[in-house]
């Protein structure tokens, strides 16, 4: 038998293996088309404006049950202990999801350190959290860090795209109230936050939030709750203006922590996480070259700082846009042109948003990018890229894989429109866990610090984190890599005017940037009652004396 007869052979003989059954794999069932489905056109008409709609998941699903149209709202579910107080995807997902915090800790030992040392204290024992956040296995760990401390919690997701099903179901396993699930409807989300809020028996005096929309519900709808809180925790760039807003405004009853100022959120947060993660989103989305690459990134704070780190690191050439002279400077000192995005838009490959601001890239400029443009967005809030304004007759929507989309102009020009200008790390890939270890740490201290301040220590008005909690987060972080940190004779420490255990800089120091000192930028280590000036030699929050 010749090659050709054995070929045949081999063709013919294929359809007879009857009795083997393919393996269907979940995403076998999914298919991109061209058009919208009924469901993606409703997901299509949301309003943009909202920051509860920045970003999709960003970490794989082990079922994201998307043949199941059947809402949670309208699902009767309970965990094995019998309670109902929950409303997630599927409840049943719950060991999936506790696998992924297991995973989690493993990547977070700062926090779960803490946690084992100040279990036993109970320092947010009578705390009642109510906290709306990315859902996600990292944020599990937090949940039950403050859990382990003696909160009682209630949860709900800070983006309609971003939470993982089986984590929520994990959390609601264990008995902690979860509202939230993948692919809800601004409804959805506005119902879940409300269910939080808004049960019998239970009024929270903490607030944790990423992006203001729980601080705005509460404020609004649930005055009562909002005029009696102890404190508000929030750690994104949206959330602190809309509170330095209601502050200005006289409106704020209620003092606030900043975490997103906080070095250790813009420095380790913002520069690391956004430096590994940019990447990572770009390649499972376009798989593109970044070598020879004409990009240029919007924005030169921290976030646009760690992009261009890495997109230089790989050979992309690089330029940035800033309105900040001083970030402009350090732009041109790190080896970056500082340009007009209208200067050189026709010549991009790359065009990346992350600036907070809205209306970054317009449509005459999405009008004038050549064939094959990337555009996407890094900033918290989809408001940077104007995507409005592509909804248009004349402009052609092709969903080519998850995620990404050619927008197609009439005479064939497409544009590469990733996560619909969502934020990109978390719509298209993952971020890395250890990061997120040290904003979860700087939250819970934050949190243990309101709850625990007496009566008239904080006013109802915003602040940034001492220096002291910073530094012992950081603290808490370096046994990962094994550091070992000198230590200042006492004549050292003398001649430096310095503690020999700390602050080593003073409060307005930001490694790297000066920021304006505003009078509600208080220094918290003037009071001597402060909790945090109770911090051991070993690092350890010791007393609560002034609870």
């Amino acid at each position: 038998m010749n090659v050709g007869e054995l070929q045949s052979a081999a063709f013919t003989a294929v359809p007879t293996l009857k009795s083997v059954k393919k393996i269907q794999f979940a995403e076998d069932k999914q298919e991109f088309q061209k058009y919208p489905t009924k469901a993606g056109r409703r997901s299509l008409s949301r309003s943009i404006s909202q920051s509860s709609t920045d970003s999709y998941s960003s970490a794989a699903s082990y079922s994201d049950s998307s043949d199941d149209e059947t809402s949670p709202r309208d699902k009767a579910q309970a965990n094995s202990k019998g309670s109902s107080d929950f409303c997630v995807k599927n409840v049943k997902q719950a060991e999936f999801g506790r696998r992924e915090i297991e995973i989690a800790e493993q990547d977070m030992s700062a926090l779960i350190s803490l946690r084992k040392r100040a279990q036993g204290e109970k320092p947010l024992a009578g705390a009642k959290i109510v906290g709306c956040t990315h859902i996600t296995a990292q944020t599990a760990v937090l949940i039950e860090t403050l859990v382990a401390l003696g909160a009682q919690c209630r949860w709900t997701a800070c983006n309609i795209y971003s939470t993982q099903n089986e984590v929520a179901a994990a959390l609601a396993e264990t008995g902690v109230p979860v509202f939230a699930w993948k692919g809800e409807s601004e409804d959805d989300f506005w119902w879940c936050i409300d269910r939080c809020v808004n049960t019998e028996g239970w009024q929270a005096n903490m607030i944790l939030d990423d992006g203001g929309d729980l601080t705005h519900w509460v404020y609004k709808k649930h005055p009562s709750v909002f005029k009696k809180a102890q404190g508000i925790v929030e750690e994104s760039v949206t959330g602190v203006h809309r509170l330095y807003q209601l502050s200005k405004a006289g409106k704020l009853c209620v003092p606030a922590m900043n975490v997103n100022d906080s070095v250790t959120k813009q420095k380790f947060d913002n520069l690391y996480c956004c430096r590994e993660s940019i990447l990572d989103g770009l390649k499972r989305t376009t798989d593109v070259m970044f070598g020879g690459k004409q990009v240029v990134v919007c924005g030169y704070g921290e976030v646009g700082k760690g992009c261009c780190s890495a997109l230089k690191a790989l050979g992309a050439i690089v330029c940035i846009t800033e309105i900040d002279p001083i970030c402009a400077l350090q732009g041109c000192m790190d080896g970056f042109r500082v340009v007009k995005l209208n200067e050189v838009i026709r010549q991009m490959d790359l065009v990346i948003t992350c600036t907070g601001n809205k209306n970054v890239v317009t449509r005459e400029q999405l009008d004038r990018m050549k064939n094959g443009c990337i555009v996407c967005n890094m900033g918290h809030s989809n408001t940077e890229i104007d995507v409005a304004s592509l909804r248009s007759p004349e402009l052609t929507w092709e969903r080519v894989r998850s995620q990404v989309d050619h927008v197609i102009w009439p005479d064939g020009k497409r544009v590469v429109l990733l996560a619909e200008g969502r934020l990109l790390n978390l719509s298209c890939s993952t971020v890395p866990t250890f990061v997120l270890s040290i904003t979860a740490t700087t939250q819970a201290l934050a949190l243990i610090e309101l709850f625990n301040a007496p009566e008239g220590r904080y006013k109802q008005d915003v602040y940034l984190l001492p220096k002291k909690m910073d530094e012992y987060v950081a603290s808490l972080h370096l046994s990962n890599f094994d550091a070992h940190l000198t230590e200042l004779s006492d004549e050292q420490a003398k001649y430096m005017g310095l503690n020999k255990n700390g602050p080593f800089k003073p409060n307005y120091y930001r490694y790297g940037e000066m920021l304006p000192r505003k009078k509600n930028q208080v220094s918290f280590l003037k009071n001597k009652k402060n909790i945090l000036s109770n911090i051991s030699d070993n690092g350890f929050l010791c007393n609560y004396a002034d609870r």
